[in-house]
């Protein structure tokens, strides 16, 4: 009797915890959402040789690095923790224009080691003499769009998209994927100021 009786006891304790209460599972990892702004669109004219348009929720704003040069400028994007470093060089040179690119095209490539895939695409505006390489880099690596625009004689431009986290690709893609479009509105948009 005394057995039946703990046993009874024991049971009704199993009962009266699965109190109909959901049960505890595990939950998949989960971001925060980000809410993404209009597209819209200013004019910039920089006081050195060039000038595009960029988005109104960025601020272009002098680079203030030790090693920066005069016209080197970083388009800022505040909301989302991030900024598109541009560097500006004129061009003296064949030499200087050759060292210029490959110095873009090694930058580009030091992810490889991060990078699941890097994919180049050749810029070709010849109207407006602007010529380049875009890079889209896929993974976790410290940036995930670079490019440079030149005019092949006098003028070279270079930028890339950096963000100010841990770089983790899944989480930020969305943001990534919604500023590549901004790039490609500021590349189609990039003009040689001919006067400098």
């Amino acid at each position: 009797m005394k057995r039946a009786l703990f046993y009874l006891s024991f049971v009704l304790l199993l009962l009266s915890a699965c109190s109909g209460n959901d049960p505890v599972t595990p939950k998949p990892r989960g971001y925060f959402n980000i809410e993404l702004p209009k597209k819209a669109y200013h004019h910039y004219t920089s006081e050195c040789a060039y000038s595009f348009d960029y988005p109104v929720y960025g601020k272009v704003e002098p680079d203030l690095d030790k090693a920066a040069q005069p016209c080197w400028k970083n388009l800022v994007f505040e909301r989302f923790n991030g900024r598109l470093h541009m560097t500006y060089h004129k061009i003296d040179s064949k030499e200087d224009f050759n060292r210029l690119v490959e110095y873009a095209r090694e930058l580009a490539f030091k992810h490889t080691v991060k990078a699941n895939a890097i994919d180049q695409k050749f810029i070709n505006y010849p109207d407006k003499k602007v010529y380049g390489v875009y890079y889209a880099i896929d993974g976790n690596t410290a940036s995930s769009v670079q490019f440079f625009l030149t005019d092949s004689t006098n003028h070279y431009f270079r930028g890339a998209l950096y963000f100010n986290e841990r770089p983790q690709y899944d989480s930020i893609q969305p943001v990534i994927n919604f500023l590549k479009k901004d790039i490609d509105v500021m590349i189609e948009t990039f003009k040689w100021n001919n006067n400098k």
